[in-house]
């Protein structure tokens, strides 16, 4: 395949931009219009025109999808901004010097974000609700489907919280070892964590049943459950890895392997909102598309030699937005025309 052919949908259907840093996350909007970049170099890129607006006194070093529309974003500044669809930013809270790694919201108006050893509950309004004290850095989080619990990822496994709950205990998840992300199942059954050793780690909640996915060349730094939760999609390998959690899986099954075969790292992935099929970017700048059930592959961006840093999907599944460690970006609409 020709570097032109790979092009094809992202020169006909797309947009792209050199913004000139690391791209560390992107979003598009809960409310359908905006896609958002955060950059290494603190800055946030808006994809309708590329317009460029100072975040962060720093590095940004996380992004997600706001509640109800845009975007919020985590600093080395210690500082929560939130950036509208039109580029406008608040501050929604300020943590001294320490870092906020991480960041999360749910539709509910719930927003989350990872202060070292805490994870700091926010409401719609931008009010500082719980904090939630854990035992080492944390280096995930995860709010489940409805908003009710959320998952933090740290050393010696994940705790789990109720986000309503007065109590103050979580439900730890203990495995020994550095657990590095983590991602709650769409129906609320499983609890899964990336790992500093190349491996997963998962906990089926009913019973605490235990669930190790192995067999990694590299870590897993992106993974996530397809729209119906019967696949996990991960990162890590020459190919994208796929893991079962239907029919009894992932214990005792081999997952499915999809797109391989030319020995470059898959460096990051993202699930259609509704369909099995999977977005994925490559170690050499590769970004292309995967049907579960055909096997199926769409290229939709050429390989710039620079590996895929973040990728995602919008809620309709009509356009997928990607971006490299060099600071290439694109966004390509998928819809019927």
């Amino acid at each position: 395949m020709s570097a032109t052919d790979a092009d094809f949908l992202l020169e006909s259907r797309g947009r792209s931009q050199d913004l000139g840093a690391w791209v560390v996350g992107v979003v598009f909007g809960r409310e359908g219009r905006s896609c958002i970049f955060a950059l290494g170099d603190g800055t946030v890129r808006l994809a309708d025109g590329w317009q460029s607006v100072a975040a962060h006194e720093g590095a940004c070093l996380s992004i997600a999808a706001d509640a109800k529309d845009g975007a919020i974003t985590g600093g080395d500044d210690g500082r929560l901004m939130r950036i509208a669809p039109d580029g406008t930013t608040q501050e929604l809270a300020k943590y001294g010097s320490k870092w906020v790694d991480h960041v999360a919201a749910h539709e509910s108006g719930l927003r989350a974000a990872a202060v070292g050893k805490a994870v700091h509950l926010i409401d719609g309004k931008g009010a500082a609700l719980r904090s939630l004290a854990h035992p080492s850095t944390v280096t995930g989080i995860a709010f489940d489907a409805k908003g009710k619990r959320i998952a933090a990822s740290h050393y010696n496994g994940a705790s789990l919280w109720f986000t309503t709950s007065k109590e103050g205990t979580p439900r730890l998840l203990e495995w020994k070892g550095s657990h590095t992300g983590v991602l709650i199942s769409p129906d609320g059954t499983h609890v899964v964590t990336s790992m500093q050793e190349n491996t997963l780690h998962g906990w089926r909640l009913a019973d605490g049943q235990h669930m190790r996915m192995a067999g990694y060349p590299s870590k897993t730094k992106s993974m996530g459950f397809t729209a119906k939760g019967r696949w996990l999609a991960t990162a890590g390998a020459d190919c994208v890895v796929l893991w079962p959690f239907f029919g009894g899986g992932p214990m005792g099954k081999a997952p499915t392997e999809l797109a391989g075969g030319d020995g470059v790292l898959c460096t990051a992935v993202a699930c259609h909102p509704s369909q099995e099929v999977v977005a994925a970017g490559f170690g050499d700048g590769l970004v292309l598309m995967a049907e579960v059930a055909s096997g199926r592959i769409v290229p939709l961006a050429a390989p710039r030699g620079s590996a895929v840093s973040a990728i995602a999907w919008d809620s309709a599944g009509t356009q997928v937005a990607f971006g490299t460690e060099a600071g290439f970006a694109g966004v390509i609409d998928l819809s019927k025309r």
